[in-house]
């Protein structure tokens, strides 16, 4: 049960502090907070709006309450209006979407007064379609003095089929995002000829969450829309916004392949944010050979956000799994129930694999306040405007300092003050954070990590070009330096067939199904419940192995299911409603071998490199864990099929003498190669924009194409997707808080705080963590001057 739930006071809104010093109360409370970080509110700075945006426009928004602009929006719309593509990246609530807004409504209505044609149109790109329908009902609300000369449209999967020829007829404001142009838009072009000869700018939104695997591919999809336009004689501006980037121009560059200007001093006010870092404390329980365990991150922030919900603060908890949300969710609602029966309902869980229907309806109960708390997903963290929330619990670290910003910031944005909690999982990233604050608060956001030159990118968007408008060696500059040599290795896989200067795609299969832009591997599997034929949602293909295999616990809208029979071949779960004393998770086992290495940089005696691998991967088996606790109560074989992986990896060597001036004997040296394995894949988000889940690792004590012992972290992606690169150019610095991390924990043996994987496939078992310390500490000695 939740500790000390406070009534919410009558009258005004309590400050942060005020909320943060009643979720202490207690000894055993207090002693939770490791550090509290106090950013002070700052004042705003106007400035006037540009003499080209319409007066009409100015008036529609005084209208919404805004009387000027803040500078940072006036210097946006200049640079748009003067057809130089930009990119604004401004803190969280900071009005980016009016510095957009302003020149594109205007240019819009500027249009609807063409004597002859449609007028100009925009194209807005959002990463989920949450983002896009919250920016629909924001456009409406504010051009609605503009009458019919604005006309935003929603196009994505959710729209129904009779209304998607109004919009490509008259919508010309369309809102999608990168999915549904790749597969809807670019390839019926024709169909959408009258919007894409009018198209004056594009608005690509969240554009830091384009990164990676995805951001590489959403590169090609936009490379792909320019050509299409430049075809139908438009060359769009392309009007780019983030609230959290590091070199945003830099960045925004590489998406779109245009040069950027980048506006990133932020005039807009804020109020104060109280940011405090939560360790959850050590329970009785042991976990995988024997180490300590803490209490979880999910029923701490149950916890606080049943709290919190008590005293009527109104509050979002940022989870990082589907699973987590829902699990969140339901132990809030089981504990509000105890204090006061009618609060359960106020209390919901949001995330991805939701019907259409259910994720409009939560969106409506959050912004008209029917909602006190909501466990949601990343699905939720992008942009929709949730105006009033007084506090953001982040439920385990989110890979990356950047969204880690964006989810705080989503409390506060209407200038009030905010609370903001980042609850540690037992994990090693996470309890070297809340244990050096400096690494979050005096440090900046990530570089966007993309690569729109991969192999396993570039090949299937060049046949999806090709088959939208033949391809020819013109064409080339845009796609990228590797384009030219992929077209000899399209023809001879009979992908493409060249005639006379062009490139032909001649198959009957659509080119655009070649690839899945969010490197999910396949379509989804479809979460089926066995007795009624109901549909419950889907999960991405290549999570299906490890989250819906059969006997895995699946939960959906608070209710528990169990799978009864994953079906590879129909892409089917088929899942009864049950309410078993556990949850699940998957065990796997992987094998690499060493293709081609790129680069190789001597370490004393040791080897850092990095290069091609190929990685196989089989889950083998599931283990029940007791909920709360994370008790394992037993392990069950699985029989599924392997799984191979062409990817980019970085990975060290060390010698006989370096073990030997480590004090590494044979006995030790597996759980040593092991542990240092564990807790650099956990540090590695510190440095790269990735997630834990987006890379794997292998140590081998002889591996057969080094001949040497050596730990290998790989990108989890096909083709690779510039993690394991960036580990490579930032290894000195990585390894060095790696070795920090393992040294200052507690533990004696090794915990999921340092060394223990929730993810390994060997049971967390050999690992030695003083024989790690040592052995990255001979390693680093070798590291070369500069470096």
């Amino acid at each position: 049960m939740a500790s000390n739930p406070v009534p919410p006071d009558a009258g005004a809104r309590p400050s942060p502090g005020m909320i943060l010093e009643r979720l202490a109360r207690g000894a055993t409370r207090a002693a939770r907070i490791t550090h509290t970080e106090h950013l002070p509110p700052r004042i705003g700075r106007h400035a006037d709006w540009p003499e080209q945006i319409r007066p009409e426009v100015i008036d529609a928004i005084r209208s919404a309450g805004i009387e000027r602009p803040w500078a940072h929006q006036a210097r946006t719309s200049e640079h748009a209006l003067r057809g130089e593509s930009v990119v604004v990246a401004t803190g969280t609530a900071s009005g980016k979407s009016l510095a957009y807004l302003a020149p594109v409504l205007s240019t819009l209505l500027d249009g609807s007064e063409a004597p002859n044609g449609r007028g100009a149109t925009a194209l807005y790109l959002a990463p989920t379609k949450a983002l896009a329908a919250d920016q629909r009902r924001a456009v409406r609300e504010l051009a609605a003095p503009l009458g019919t000369a604005v006309r935003p449209a929603v196009y994505d999967g959710d729209t129904p089929v009779e209304e998607r020829e109004w919009v490509r007829q008259y919508g010309n404001y369309v809102l999608t995002n990168p999915d549904m142009l790749h597969r809807g838009i670019l390839p019926a072009h024709a169909r959408w000829s009258s919007f894409l000869r009018a198209l004056r700018y594009v608005v690509i939104d969240e554009c830091h969450s384009y990164r990676g695997v995805f951001g590489s591919h959403v590169a090609q999809v936009i490379r792909r829309l320019r050509r299409i336009c430049a075809r139908y004689g438009s060359e769009p501006v392309f009007l780019l916004a983030s609230a959290t980037a590091a070199e945003p121009a830099q960045a925004a560059t590489r998406l779109t392949g245009l040069p950027v200007v980048e506006i990133t001093e932020d005039t807009s006010p804020r109020g104060e944010l109280v940011f405090a870092l939560w360790e959850p404390p050590l329970t009785e329980l042991h976990g995988e050979q024997g180490a300590p365990v803490r209490r979880t991150a999910t029923a701490e922030t149950a916890d606080l956000l049943t709290d919190l919900a008590v005293q009527g603060v109104r509050t979002v908890a940022f989870v990082r799994s589907r699973r987590g949300a829902e699990l969140i969710a339901l132990i809030t609602q089981e504990r509000l129930a105890e204090v006061d029966r009618s609060l359960p309902g106020r209390v919901a869980a949001y995330r991805g694999g939701y019907l259409p229907e259910e994720r409009r309806a939560l969106e409506r109960a959050l912004h008209n306040g029917d909602l006190l708390g909501l466990a949601a997903t990343t699905a939720l963290e992008l942009g929709v405007d949730v105006s009033g929330l007084d506090a953001v619990v982040i439920a385990g670290y989110p890979g990356t300092r950047a969204s880690l910003w964006q989810q705080a910031g989503r409390a506060g944005r209407s200038g009030q003050g905010a609370l903001a909690v980042l609850v540690a999982r037992d994990d090693p990233l996470d309890t070297y954070l809340v244990h050096h604050p400096e690494a979050l608060f005096d440090q900046p956001v990530e570089s966007t990590v993309l690569d729109p030159d991969n192999p396993y990118v570039l090949a299937p968007h060049l046949c999806a070009a090709a088959a939208e408008l033949p391809l020819t060696e013109s064409d080339f500059a845009l796609f990228g330096p590797a384009a030219g040599g992929l077209m000899p290795q399209l023809e001879a896989a009979n992908l493409l067939r060249r005639r006379a200067k062009a490139w032909h795609w001649t198959r009957r299969e659509r080119a655009a199904d070649l690839t899945d832009i969010r490197g999910q591997g396949g379509p989804p599997v479809q979460i089926v419940e066995a007795g009624t034929g109901r549909l419950l949602g889907t999960v991405d293909a290549a999570a299906a192995h490890t989250t819906v295999h059969d006997g895995a616990v699946h939960l959906h809208q608070g209710r528990t299911h169990v799978v009864q029979h994953l079906d590879l071949a129909d892409n089917v779960a088929l899942v009864e409603e049950a309410s078993p004393p556990y949850s699940t998770t998957a065990r796997d086992t992987t094998a690499i071998a060493v293709l081609e290495t790129d680069t190789e940089i001597p370490w004393g005696d040791g080897r850092l490199c990095f290069g091609s691998v190929e990685v196989t991967n089989q889950v083998v088996s599931f283990l029940r864990r007791k909920l709360i606790t994370g008790e394992v109560l037993g392990e069950t074989k699985l029989d599924l099929p392997p799984r191979t992986l062409r990817t980019r990896a970085v990975w060290w060597t060390v010698t006989e003498d370096q073990l030997d001036a480590a004090r590494v004997n044979p006995e030790q040296l597996g759980g040593a190669l092991h542990a240092a394995e564990h807790a650099s894949i956990g540090m590695l988000p510190l440095f790269a924009t990735c997630d834990r889940w987006d890379i794997g690792g292998v140590s081998i004590p002889l591996h057969p194409d080094t001949l040497l012992p050596t730990v290998f972290v790989y990108d989890g992606h096909p083709g690779g997707a510039g993690f394991a690169e960036r580990a490579f150019h930032t290894a000195a610095a990585w390894l060095t808080a790696t070795r920090d991390a393992i040294a200052s924990c507690e533990c004696e043996a090794g915990c999921p705080s340092c060394i223990q994987s929730p993810k390994c496939g060997n049971g967390n078992d050999p690992l030695h963590k003083r024989g790690a310390i040592r052995l990255l500490g001979e390693l680093l000695r070798g590291v070369p001057q500069g470096t």
